[in-house]
């Protein structure tokens, strides 16, 4: 039994490290995302029991498209035989012609992959669709994981998926390139849903998890595959230096205990090296293609002064303002500004800072409140910023960054007055 269970996730490790590339092979000979999919699972509950005795093959990826592509002929040649009946019976069906499916999946995997990520952020779906689909059909995961990672309800995540598969067929959206003058607003669609699941790993929305590891290692994963594919696109190396610089901090972000682990508290010395050389590599190529600095390049700019920083207080803070004014004028929105004003007011005193986030208006943005708390204790103004606090801790979905922000308010309470028997805390 435990022989077989280490066989079961063997096999299911390998479907998603090659399940992408079966499902866009098949999907550009059947030309039918969800009929692909299908016809992918089918070679994987066939591995599954076949191989826990017969041994995974060597060349497993090659298994199962080879597998998938003997189901998809006999569907193709079973829809052939209908057709041909039905002719026979007078109806004016023109007759189609049996693809050459051997051929078709001889072609480089790569432009099947990149075809597939572009097909599932398609911008016929939402954002939320888009971000599901991905999952699902170029990360190999399965749809209670995907409902887990996004704490949304697994059969409101299969609804998604369905509905999805079905936009693309009734919009005749096909599996190919966009056309080059469509291409940087569909690039655009995928640079976003990457780096949307990237974030949702880096710092959850809610539940009680503060980051989820595996979904960065997932955006990770597509975004090197993406920049592999495009290697001129400035913004496909600028995406993957951002998310490796910020994935290099990941093992610092959380405590033994579980407890998260802000910026300025993390021990640098568990920051991953591995990963913050290969993002300032990508940020490299990025900065040496652009022609104009994109947003991911500017946010991986930013991410990298923070990187080769020694210490918190080696950052350098006017380079990080700078940058984000830079970005406020490439792409202006309230997030931005309020990163904005943090950085002026770790550069400039916490002042400069506050006069920026007051302008500000983000409903139910829990950042807010606590970078205000933050500027506003640093200026004394403890009972201001207690009450600033107290509002982030209401306004998160997060438990543990409720917790956090909770803390920071309790410090700022005024201690008890020492009373008989009682010592004042600093003596204690």
């Amino acid at each position: 039994m435990a022989a077989t269970d280490s066989s079961h996730r063997a096999i299911e490790a390998i479907w998603r490290i090659e399940s992408a590339r079966v499902i866009a092979g098949l999907t550009r000979m059947v030309g039918d995302v969800g009929l692909a999919e299908e016809l992918a699972q089918d070679a994987f509950v066939i591995a599954l029991e076949q191989w826990p005795d017969e041994g995974v093959p060597p060349n497993p990826g090659g298994w199962l498209m080879s597998t998938a592509k003997h189901r998809a002929i006999d569907l193709v040649r079973r829809r052939a035989t209908y057709e041909r009946k039905l002719q026979q019976l007078g109806h004016e069906i023109p007759a189609h012609h049996e693809p050459d499916l051997d051929a078709a999946l001889d072609d480089h995997i790569g432009d099947d992959l990149l075809q597939l990520i572009f097909m599932a952020c398609h911008p016929v779906l939402s954002a939320e669709a888009r971000a599901a689909l991905t999952l699902r059909l170029l990360c190999g995961l399965g749809t209670d994981e995907i409902a887990r990672a996004f704490l949304t309800a697994e059969p409101t995540i299969g609804q998604r998926i369905f509905r999805a598969k079905r936009a693309l067929a009734t919009k005749g959206v096909r599996f190919e390139m966009p056309a080059p003058v469509d291409l940087p607003a569909r690039l655009s669609s995928v640079l976003e849903i990457i780096y949307l699941v990237f974030n949702e790993g880096y710092s959850a929305t809610a539940g009680d998890d503060w980051t989820r590891p595996a979904l960065c290692e997932e955006a990770l994963r597509l975004g090197r595959v993406l920049a592999g594919l495009l290697p001129a696109e400035p913004e496909a190396h600028g995406l993957v230096a951002l998310m490796e610089l910020q994935a290099s901090r990941l093992p610092a972000r959380t405590a033994p205990s579980g407890e998260p682990v802000l910026l300025l508290d993390q021990d640098r010395a568990r920051w991953d090296r591995l990963l913050i050389r290969r993002g300032l590599a990508a940020l490299e190529r990025a900065e040496t293609l652009a022609g104009t600095i994109g947003p991911y390049t500017l946010q991986a700019a930013i991410a990298a002064c923070h990187a080769r920083a020694t210490a918190p207080e080696d950052t350098d803070w006017e380079r990080i303002a700078a940058l984000y004014t830079v970005l406020a004028h490439v792409t202006p929105s309230p997030v931005v500004d309020l990163n904005r004003g943090i950085a002026v007011g770790m550069a400039y005193g916490a002042a400069k800072g506050l006069e920026i986030l007051d302008t500000l208006t983000l409903d139910g943005y829990a950042q807010l409140p606590a970078a205000r708390g933050d500027l506003l204790a640093k200026l004394g103004r403890a009972a201001e910023a207690r009450a600033e606090f107290g509002r982030a801790a209401a306004m998160t979905r997060n438990e543990r960054e409720r917790a956090i922000f909770e803390r920071r308010a309790a410090e700022l309470s005024p201690a008890p007055p020492a009373g008989p028997g009682r010592r004042p805390p600093d003596e204690r």
